[in-house]
């Protein structure tokens, strides 16, 4: 199968001639390294990074304080990026991803051990808040509650995204899914994801 697409006059994929184009999600735990992975890619393929945390959240400031009502967001996203013909996307919207999936030639679900990610889930949010997490800081509820959210990715324990949860929703997908341990430095993640679609393009 070719997996070289343009676009049609009402803005989907369809099949042309010239050089493969990639519309990649990258998805995974909160601080798995997606969006590091995504821009990287991106610069990597000549293509252009997003992440789904520009159009989940509405601008605010402190930030992530109110989310955009789906249409919302699926119709910002319309108008940033969705009908280019390459472009990789970062995140999670596995909930609310009717509409775009079918636009993915390739998806990446990154995987790490649960300590692993709690440990850079905390240097994450000192690096963001400093002393100010830390208890009697003005973000240490709010940074306990949310490092208390990301624990429950792999038990599945609380709403929200969950390793069962992506599990199902990769299985649903047209696209080919690569899961690769996010253990390693973004370089070398790179360079693996280089050489899957590599193989893949030959093959086809």
């Amino acid at each position: 199968m070719d997996d070289r697409h343009a676009e049609w006059p009402n803005g989907t994929p369809g099949p042309a001639e010239g050089p493969l184009r990639h519309r990649i999600h990258i998805f995974g735990a909160s601080g798995t390294g997606t969006s590091t992975l995504g821009r990287l890619l991106a610069s990597r393929l000549a293509s252009q990074h997003f992440d789904t945390d520009d159009f989940y959240w509405e601008p605010t400031d402190p930030p992530f304080r109110r989310k955009r009502p789906i249409p919302d967001r699926l119709a910002l996203m319309h108008q940033v990026f969705l009908p280019r013909s390459d472009w990789v996307l970062s995140g999670s919207l596995d909930s609310w991803s009717e509409g775009i999936d079918a636009r993915f030639t390739a998806a990446i679900f990154l995987i790490l051990d649960p300590d692993t990610l709690q440990n850079r889930l905390l240097a994450r949010e000192f690096r963001r808040y400093g002393a100010a997490m830390e208890p009697g800081g003005a973000f240490h509820e709010e940074c306990a509650a949310f490092l208390h959210w990301a624990a429950g990715y792999e038990r599945g324990s609380r709403p929200g995204r969950s390793r069962a949860r992506h599990e199902a929703w990769a299985a649903t997908l047209s696209c080919p899914v690569l899961r690769l341990p996010a253990d390693a430095l973004p370089e070398a993640l790179v360079a693996r994801v280089l050489t899957w679609l590599d193989a893949r393009t030959e093959a086809s």
